[in-house]
Parts: C-alpha cells; structure tokens; sequence
C-alpha cells in the first residue's frame, strides 16, 4: 500500500506521536495505545474500557527515547509499537501494571487504584490508504490517519482472555514540523469529533504537558469529550 507517507521517525521533529485505537462495533469495548516522542524522552499510554467494567489505565512518561524508539521500557514497564510491513501491518505489545479505576474520571487526577497486571497482543492492519491530517493537525504539526483492523488477545491478571478478532481500528501518526518554541516544540491532543451527553465508555487521560485527552466511544470510534456545560 504506497503512499507519500512514512511510518518512520522524521528527523528534526522536537515531537513525535504513534496513536493507535479499537472498538467493537456495540461501543462496550474499546482500546489506545499511544507513544510520543519528546526530545530524548518518550511518553506511552494505554487503556482497555470496557461497559461496566473499570477501566484499566496505563501512562508513563520521562522515559529515555532507546536506539529502537518503538521499544518503550519504563521501571516497571515493557511496550513495543512495531512496523511489521510499513504503512500496512503493525504489532501493537505491552506488558505492564494497569491501574484499575471504577470512575474514570480518576484518571485525570491522581489516579490511585488496584494495580493489575495486563499484557497487550495484538496486530494491527490497514484496510485503507492514509490521510493527511492537514489543518485538523494543529499548528506547525503534520500526520496522517488510516483505517484498520485488529486482531489478538489481551491478558489480565483473574480473568479470561480479552479476545479481538477483525475489529474495526484507526491509527494516527504526527510529528512536529519548523523550529522548536522554547526548548520543546508543542503538540496538542488528537483532534477527534467531539460526543455531546455522552455517558458510555470513556478512556481520559492527563498528559505530563497538562493537557488532556478524554476519550469516549461511540460505535463510530473514539470521539472526545466535550465539556461544553449542560
């Protein structure tokens, strides 16, 4: 699947971000799993939601960017993000401790609950040609998006397999382009259509930069949030 697009790391980029995303087709189950690249240090997060579930929240960060900048490995983290076929297939793997939250807008706080263990198998594919990002990018930020599937199993500790087999999928690829404002350029969060009254799964997260990503899922995927008041 040739395009004018790369998977790889675009050098002079002061930021640099691979987000991936998944969702039944119901809306009850949805997955992220994302890393950006921040200077010599890397961000990850991650979260499996689920409907009546807690939600099991992982983000790290201040982690230094190694020789591989898909291997992400934190003190008590291991996460890889790989091409396996670039602009066609990746393999999406974690192994960690999620923190398990029945509200989840604890998240966005200090984010204090059960630590879990949970591992991440999964294989990511394209059913789509990518799309530039354009202006929805932000400013002096460039990307692309691009439609998928994923198949694999997710493994937590005291309970069956997460199993996901063909389900839909989205991935996002940006990086930061011109000088770097200060001594870190700035990228915000993903620019997803916004869900108003929306009180399904949700997937928030609060970045070490401050900003926030409050996810939810709608059977079209993960929009964000908004905080409009009703």
């Amino acid at each position: 699947m040739m395009s004018g697009f790369t998977d790889g790391r675009h050098t002079g980029s002061a930021i640099e971000e691979w987000v991936f995303a998944a969702w039944t087709s119901d809306a009850a189950l949805g997955i992220v799993s994302g890393h950006r690249i921040v200077g010599p240090t890397a961000w990850y997060w991650a979260a499996l939601a689920r409907a009546g579930l807690p939600l099991l929240h992982i983000i790290d960060d201040g982690i230094r960017v190694r020789s591989d900048p898909f291997i992400v490995k934190g003190e008590a983290l291991w996460a890889e993000h790989a091409i396996d076929s670039p602009m066609e297939q990746w393999s999406l793997g974690n192994e960690t401790y999620a923190v398990a939250l029945d509200e989840p807008d604890d998240a966005l706080g200090l984010a204090y609950g059960d630590r879990t263990p949970i591992a991440f198998d999964l294989e990511w594919g394209a059913t789509g040609r990518p799309v530039g990002l354009a202006a929805a990018a932000g400013p002096g930020v460039d990307g692309y998006e691009q439609a998928g599937i994923v198949h694999g199993a997710i493994e937590i500790l005291g309970e069956r397999s997460v199993d996901l087999a063909g389900v839909t999928a989205h991935r996002w690829h940006r990086w930061t382009i011109g000088p770097a404002r200060g001594d870190v350029a700035t990228m915000g969060p993903l620019e997803l259509p916004e869900a108003i009254a929306h009180g399904g799964v949700r997937a928030p997260f609060r970045f070490p930069d401050g900003t926030i990503a409050d996810l939810v899922l709608t059977p079209d995927g993960w929009h964000r949030r908004s905080r409009r008041r009703r």
